[in-house]
């Protein structure tokens, strides 16, 4: 009975743990699927990655070929021939070659042009329309912030330079009507700290000509024909941004009198001031470009910067008088809380010979006292200390100067 009985759950048995295993191979398969998907997913992820890196190893291979090409080098153009070929000279060594170009090159060429050269001195590529970086970077791009009325003490040197630099550009009319050409040119001179970069930068402020800006040192270059290329590439972009100021500050640095000394570093000083020279009026017209310059050693300039048609005016920027003094501790005292026993008339009799830069750094060392005190007003007493303080400095600093020189 037992028996029969076995034999009749058999099958229902069977049937049952059949359907276990199927619903069992399902699962796993659904688990398989997902997983494939997973996995495909990640494939995809490892192919971008690997596309990117791929990417990354091309351009670092392409990077690391031109770093093992041979360096080009910086040539002029003096001469094309009637054959076609082109006489160049290397920056740097100054040596001439005769080369050949291609035809599509020489048409772009012309004596004077820039080219890149390779070590067989083969042209490569036409550089005529690079000026050089130096020279843009030293276009202004944002305005100081001077002001004419932060100047003072300087009201007629002030109306001088708005006359040859503002009025031409804003009145051109004016010097029609009158038949005369606008003064092109202003030097300015006079003693250390007395206002003359200052003057050049309200100019930078109030104008809007674009100003450029640079110091007579930035144009003494050590090879040969450096400094002359530099001016000459200055006023080609002022040229290109007309109407143009260009600020040359410590004009001295490569306008001194010219001597008979033979070294070379002598020798391409006095080249790069011919080169300004030139640019200031030679025989090409400047256009609208004006000058400014300033020095405080007036006494070493050569004397063809100094005449007219480069120069037309010579302004002398003298230490200010006792009521410039006096205005100018106004200007350098305005944001400060001064005591009610602070006299400005009193001030500027006391420092009599003070600079502008001198009065400008009393105003901070007085302000400095009332710090160290922990006090927020400025007295009367601060500012006499300063100016001893000042004064001390100088006398000390110019001792050692004649010490060194003597």
């Amino acid at each position: 009975m037992t028996d029969t009985v076995d034999e009749g759950s058999q099958p229902y048995d069977t049937d049952a743990s059949n359907q276990e295993k199927l619903d069992a191979l399902e699962e796993r398969i659904e688990i398989l699927d997902t997983q494939n998907e997973e996995m495909r997913d990640k494939l995809l992820d490892a192919n971008a990655e690997n596309n990117k890196f791929q990417q990354k190893l091309e351009r670092l291979n392409h990077e690391n070929k031109k770093l093992k090409q041979s360096p080009l080098f910086v040539a002029t153009v003096q001469e094309i021939t009637d054959d076609g070929s082109v006489i160049i000279k290397q920056h740097g060594n100054n040596q001439e070659a005769l080369t050949q170009v291609t035809d599509e090159t020489r048409t772009s060429l012309e004596p004077g042009s820039r080219v890149a050269v390779n070590n067989s001195l083969s042209v490569v590529t036409d550089l005529s329309n690079e000026t050089d970086v130096r020279a843009r970077v030293m276009e202004v791009e944002e305005s100081p912030g001077v002001e004419y009325t932060d100047i003072g003490g300087l009201t007629e040197q002030m109306n001088e330079v708005r006359e040859t630099v503002e009025m031409p550009l804003e009145n051109p009319e004016m010097f029609v009507d009158v038949g005369i050409d606008p003064p092109s040119g202003i030097l300015l001179h006079g003693p250390p700290g007395t206002g003359k970069t200052m003057l050049a930068k309200a100019v930078a402020n109030q104008t809007d000509a674009t100003f450029i800006k640079m110091a007579g040192s930035e144009l003494v270059h050590k090879f040969i024909g450096e400094g002359a290329k530099l001016v000459r590439d200055l006023f080609e972009v002022a040229r290109e941004h007309e109407p143009a100021v260009i600020f040359i500050d410590e004009i001295d640095a490569i306008a001194s009198k010219r001597t008979d000394s033979k070294t070379s570093g002598d020798a391409e000083v006095q080249r790069t001031m011919m080169q300004l020279l030139s640019e200031m009026d030679g025989f090409e017209e400047r256009g609208e470009i004006r000058i400014i310059a300033a020095t405080n050693r007036f006494d070493m300039l050569d004397r063809a910067i100094l005449r007219p048609g480069r120069f037309d005016r010579l302004i002398e920027v003298p230490k200010p008088d006792a009521e410039g003094r006096e205005k100018i501790f106004e200007i350098h005292t305005r944001g400060m809380n001064l005591a009610d026993d602070v006299t400005f008339e009193e001030l500027a009799n006391e420092i009599s010979g003070a600079s502008g830069a001198q009065i400008k750094a009393i105003c901070t060392e007085a302000g400095m006292f009332a710090i160290r005190e922990d006090r927020t007003e400025v007295r009367m007493t601060d500012f006499h200390e300063a100016w001893a303080k000042i004064d001390a400095d100088e006398d000390t600093s110019e001792d050692e100067v004649s010490k060194t020189f003597a």
